[in-house]
């Protein structure tokens, strides 16, 4: 089984899922008492958050760039960031060491294909659904249409993310929110939505839309069991 580097505490809520759905996954998949190969760099969020919020994307690429490097240096054989935002550094992080990095953006995408979806929706922090790292990547390598919520939907789902969800704090008034939000979406034409912050699926679920939703914490981790598995190699770019 290959070692799998987690770059994670972006929150430590969501990487805690990783932790249980890697190795819950690799227990189902190869044997009960069988448990994931992985290192987990767990960062201290306070200090991630207030740099996003400055806008200081250089000292966050030297973080993350630190944290992939010791991670391949502790001999993991590839690397998940676990985090949709923090994937807007992923080709700095991708150049700066040797082995893979899995990135988030594609098994999700591989899953809206699959189910037939070609207009997406994206739910995420202001920085993902605004900005064109996320959005580009499933336009230009996967060929879907993506949309966003409205720039007051869009201030709701990144407010909700920050001061609740990263906490842990799960409130039924938040999940109508994002209820309402999923609805006019898909009113808007989308076939599925992508949980682009790895948090979100603490909140919704299946019955909270009319659409598919793209969880991309499990999508990733499914990912990750396969490549540790051997059954397929990390995309390039």
């Amino acid at each position: 089984m290959k070692m799998i580097g987690l770059i994670g505490g972006m929150s430590w809520e969501s990487s805690a899922e990783y932790y249980r759905l890697l190795n819950q996954g690799v227990r189902d998949r190869t044997g009960p008492l069988a448990s994931a190969r992985c290192i987990l760099w767990s960062f201290d969020f306070s200090e991630i958050a207030a740099l996003q919020k400055a806008g200081d994307w250089d000292a966050l690429t030297r973080h993350m760039v630190q944290a992939a490097r010791a991670l391949e240096a502790g001999g993991v054989d590839a690397i998940l960031i676990c985090t949709n935002t923090m994937h807007k550094l992923a080709a700095e992080v991708e150049a700066a060491v040797s082995i893979p990095l899995l990135h988030i953006v594609d098994p999700a995408a591989e899953q809206a294909k699959a189910m037939g979806a070609q207009r997406v929706a994206l739910l995420g922090t202001a920085f993902t659904m605004e900005q064109d790292f996320y959005k580009n990547r499933l336009r230009e390598r996967h060929g879907l249409d993506v949309i966003i919520p409205d720039v007051d939907d869009r201030a709701q789902v990144h407010r909700i993310i920050y001061d609740e969800l990263v906490a842990g704090v799960i409130t039924p008034q938040s999940r109508a929110i994002y209820r309402g939000i999923i609805a006019r979406l898909v009113e808007q034409g989308a076939q599925a939505v992508i949980l682009g912050c790895t948090e979100i699926m603490l909140l919704v679920q299946a019955e909270d839309s009319a659409v598919p939703l793209l969880d991309t914490t499990s999508l990733h981790v499914d990912a990750a069991i396969d490549f540790a598995l051997g059954g397929v190699q990390a995309s390039e770019g």
